[in-house]
């Protein structure tokens, strides 16, 4: 919750029952349980819950004003997290390593996308809608060895580098059979990239960019370096770029229509997809398939990689099994699915389709 006002304790405790019987279907897992528990958020119990927290993920604070105001945080995010249970019933929300961050911290420090809608008047092209066809009920190009394992940007709003680094590995793997692990460092320390229509909206690098920014800098610079000769730090430094290392090069990129089923088949055909997306779900997020009642769509802060979709997410509200998109984030394999979010499809949910890129690699 955002500072100031926040809710009455009895709307909290109305939010939290809701959330208690939204959870009362047996596939969900008990231990969410654990922040829908009115009894977590009061006296010593919030507090034993908090160092249980701060022991599993290793958080430690300097001072005691320190701790007693993440505590706070802590508290608040209980409370944030069954909210989020109630406004999101097919998707299991909880405590995760982010929850002695406030939503403002959280953004800042964990996600990173800055601008609007893609732009490709320079040197991209915006794709044509393609049909969708004959295509899989299901398809994930991890199965298909085209995703290398999740990264972790750390408290750097990078992830604009990590979503680009992830489409350019599909590419080049697609294109050439091999899986490189490429460098985000090159991006975070090199790449000052600006939007052609929004002059403000530059790549910045732990303050964060745009995907369509990271492919422009990358075909003026010659192309990406490897990991293993630009390691990432997650923190800028000095740009260290070295030509005579660039393991891809890229030849154009695109964007891709919002159709959903227009994305899907460019997933299909073209590889792993750069796509922005509406955050405000993840902080809290442990697994299942998200489908909030409510999620802007317009507010666009996270850059991540459209790797695969599903056919049989299942859906309490709608009484039924939807379809879903399988996105790999940049937070680690300790969030999440191991490292993965699973957001329902043919919504275009939390603006999972308006910020939707592919890159083209040179093979010569």
């Amino acid at each position: 919750m955002k500072g100031g006002g926040g809710l009455t304790y009895a709307a909290c405790f109305t939010l939290l029952t809701c959330a208690l019987t939204l959870l009362a279907n047996p596939e969900y897992d008990p231990k969410i349980l654990q922040v829908t528990d009115n009894h977590h958020l009061l006296g010593t119990a919030a507090e034993l819950r908090f160092k249980s927290f701060a022991q599993e993920y290793g958080k430690e604070y300097s001072t005691r004003a320190e701790y007693l105001h993440r505590l706070g945080v802590f508290a608040e995010n209980l409370i944030r997290a069954a909210e989020h249970q109630a406004m999101d019933p097919t998707a299991k929300h909880g405590v995760t390593q982010f929850s002695d961050l406030s939503a403002e911290e959280f953004e800042s420090m964990y996600t990173g996308v800055r601008g609007g809608a893609a732009d490709t008047s320079e040197n991209g092209v915006v794709a044509e809608e393609m049909e969708a066809g004959d295509l899989p009920e299901s398809f994930d190009w991890r199965e298909r060895g085209a995703v290398t394992d999740v990264k972790m940007q750390g408290s750097c709003g990078s992830c604009w580098a990590f979503s680009t680094t992830g489409a350019i590995e599909g590419a080049n793997f697609i294109a050439t059979g091999k899986l490189l692990n490429l460098s985000e460092q090159q991006l975070v320390d090199c790449d000052h990239a600006c939007d052609a229509k929004e002059k403000d909206a530059c790549d910045n690098g732990c303050s964060g960019g745009l995907m369509t920014n990271a492919y422009k800098y990358l075909i003026e610079a010659g192309g990406i370096e490897e990991e293993n000769s630009y390691p990432y730090t997650g923190k800028r430094g000095e740009c260290q770029f070295k030509p005579q290392n660039v393991a891809v090069k890229l030849a154009n990129f695109t964007t891709i229509p919002i159709n959903e089923d227009h994305i899907a088949t460019y997933l299909f055909h073209q590889g792993p997809l750069a796509v922005g997306l509406n955050a405000v779900f993840m902080q809290t997020y442990i697994g299942g398939v998200s489908c909030p009642l409510i999620c802007g769509k317009r507010w666009i802060n996270h850059g991540v990689l459209l790797v695969g979709y599903g056919s049989r997410g299942y859906s309490i509200l709608r009484f039924g099994y939807k379809p879903y998109w399988i996105i790999k984030n940049s937070w680690g394999k300790r969030w999440g699915e191991h490292g993965y979010y699973r957001l329902c499809r043919g919504h275009g949910m939390c603006g999972i389709n308006t910020m939707v890129s592919a890159v083209m690699t040179q093979t010569s």
